[in-house]
């Protein structure tokens, strides 16, 4: 096989909107996790994959090469065309997961139909060891805190809009944090994903400005906030987010009303030992009567209790108090800017 092109991460980064990305690895590893806006065309089908590395620890691997060979010779034609629809201006890059023989593979097959390929030098893994890294370095957060249903994720859209660096932790966990967090949104991404996903919000901050996030616990539902992320959000300075319990559970009665009963039942019995059997009881009965404000309510007694402990490990002087005295949330972002510059002057 004749030498390949190869392309480093950081030029894969430079180039990344001129040139599509093909992932050969099975549908499996994609689905596990892969570099978002990379376009699957496998060598290998999970079967086909698995049969072959059965082989390899059995036989050796010259019988897994020869093996998958036999598979992949079925399949040269429909790769070839599938990349030339793919490629863009007789361009791809290509990667599998260390950048070895498959994707030097599928280099060398379509070089011989003329497309200028090049593989990602170390593959998927040389991406994740290069955002992990990324996530390493000393991003400035401004951590936005608050009792559940005072309005955090309204300010973090609202400070997007007005051209803050912003990130959305439950928007890309397609989750709300709580047991109540996944109710009506669907299947989360896996961590690995999240994490890929994550990587692109950083993607053109600038590192000496400040970034808006919400403050969540380590896991968002199922998925983890990377722990480079996370040990830096703990120690990053918090404004507090104060607004009346009556707000409050206007806001929450608005979001989750009108949501299936039944899922609404089953959050509450995930949390039924720390709400306690009597207000589990309570809580229920209020939803099946329709009384979402009380149901609420109970709620919060225990949501607002683990918030003040959570908060309790982070050094008082890093806590700004924000008071919400208005229900418009684009005035309330803008004031929040204004309030936040005067306990830091220094930022822009």
């Amino acid at each position: 096989m004749a030498p390949v092109n190869r392309i480093n991460i950081q030029s894969y980064f430079e180039t990344r909107s001129k040139v599509p990305l093909i992932d050969v690895r099975s549908p499996a590893e994609f689905e596990k996790g892969h570099i978002p806006g990379a376009i699957n065309l496998p060598l290998f089908e999970n079967e086909e994959r698995a049969k072959v590395g059965i082989l390899y620890k059995q036989s050796g691997k010259l019988n897994a090469i020869l093996k998958g060979l036999d598979i992949v010779g079925r399949k040269q034609t429909e790769i070839a065309k599938n990349a030339i629809k793919i490629s863009k201006n007789n361009k791809l890059n290509i990667h599998c997961w260390r950048g070895g023989m498959r994707s030097e593979s599928v280099a060398w097959l379509l070089s011989l139909i003329g497309l200028d390929c090049a593989v990602l030098e170390g593959g998927y893994r040389a991406y994740r060891r290069y955002i992990k890294n990324e996530f390493s370095k000393s991003w400035k957060f401004i951590i936005i805190g608050g009792m559940t249903g005072s309005g955090k994720t309204d300010l973090i859209e609202n400070l997007a809009k007005k051209n803050k660096q912003v990130i959305d932790l439950e928007r890309l966990a397609n989750h709300k944090g709580s047991a109540f967090g996944g109710i009506g949104k669907g299947n989360q991404p896996g961590t690995e994903q999240f994490e890929n996903n994550l990587y692109e919000e950083f993607l053109g901050f600038e590192i000496n400005q400040e970034i808006w996030i919400e403050d969540e616990s380590k896991s968002v539902g199922r998925v983890n906030i990377p722990d480079e992320i996370f040990l830096n959000m703990r120690k990053s300075p918090v404004v507090e987010i104060k607004m009346n319990k009556e707000w409050r559970i206007q806001r929450l009665v608005k979001e989750y009303a009108g949501l299936d009963a039944e899922h609404l039942t089953a959050a509450i019995l995930r949390i039924q030992k720390r709400l306690g059997g009597l207000n589990t009881k309570t809580c229920l009965k209020a939803i099946e009567d329709g009384d979402f404000e009380k149901a609420i309510e109970l709620v919060l007694m225990y949501y607002d209790k683990a918030y003040q402990k959570g908060l309790a490990f982070r050094e008082t002087k890093s806590i700004l108090p924000f008071k919400i005295a208005n229900k418009n949330f684009e005035v309330n972002a803008e004031l929040l800017l204004e309030y936040y510059k005067t306990q830091n002057p220094q930022i822009n």
